[in-house]
């Protein structure tokens, strides 16, 4: 039986952004403030690093057991280190076959920026994936290959495709506060250097979660 999942309020950790402070007391910091998935990524992490990097966030977790945890791309890692799931993006394995390694009793979550990049998940089998990424809703620095923003309106559109199917989504790509509150039609905003960047990430955490649960309603 796969973990339950709430994407209200995503969380991406960046280890660069959240110095001097370790990712695990960023984690545990958003978490009191209101995140309820958290997903590892540090794309200069050794295997062995990511590794542990993910104990260390799934022991940050032991007090949120409602909160799922993700690793970014690392199928070996999510497997081996007790992960609820992995995310990947289109440029890494297939789905289906990521699927197969996981098992059923895991998430899947898969990035999708196009129409022809969702039209290809929802082609996929039936429980392949459970979440589905867009974006980027706005340009974004922390990861400049994403493109250019679909904005508020073409998030809506992809997401309304994906639900149509039976699929969750999160918007992701320079969503703040201030944003998130014209993000509509999605279950969730994923954001990293909003929460991992932030002075207070409870607070930022907050202030995100009380935004989003206006945003995710309509």
């Amino acid at each position: 039986m796969r973990p339950g999942l709430d994407p209200t309020l995503y969380l991406v950790t960046d280890t660069a952004l959240s110095r001097p402070r370790t990712v695990a007391d960023v984690v545990r910091a958003a978490v009191a403030g209101g995140v309820t998935t958290v997903q590892v990524r540090d794309k200069d992490a050794s295997r062995r690093e990511l590794y542990e990097l993910t104990l260390a966030v799934r022991d940050a977790l032991a007090g949120a057991p409602g909160v799922a945890l993700f690793v970014n791309d690392a199928v070996d890692v999510a497997l081996l280190a007790g992960a609820d799931g992995v995310h990947i993006g289109q440029d890494d394995l297939p789905p289906a076959e990521v699927r197969a390694l996981l098992g059923p009793d895991r998430l899947l979550g898969l990035s999708a920026g196009t129409t022809a990049e969702m039209a290809a998940t929802l082609a996929l089998p039936p429980g392949t994936v459970d979440v589905v990424g867009i974006g980027p809703v706005w340009a974004t620095p922390t990861k400049p290959d994403a493109g250019t923003g679909l904005g508020p309106g073409g998030v809506a559109a992809l997401a309304a495709r994906a639900r149509a199917a039976g699929l969750r989504t999160v918007a992701i790509g320079g969503i703040d506060a201030a944003r998130a509150t014209s993000v509509t039609g999605v279950d969730g905003v994923c954001v990293v250097s909003a929460i991992c960047a932030a002075p207070d990430p409870e607070a930022a955490a907050r202030a995100l979660r009380s935004a989003v649960g206006t945003a995710v309603a309509r």
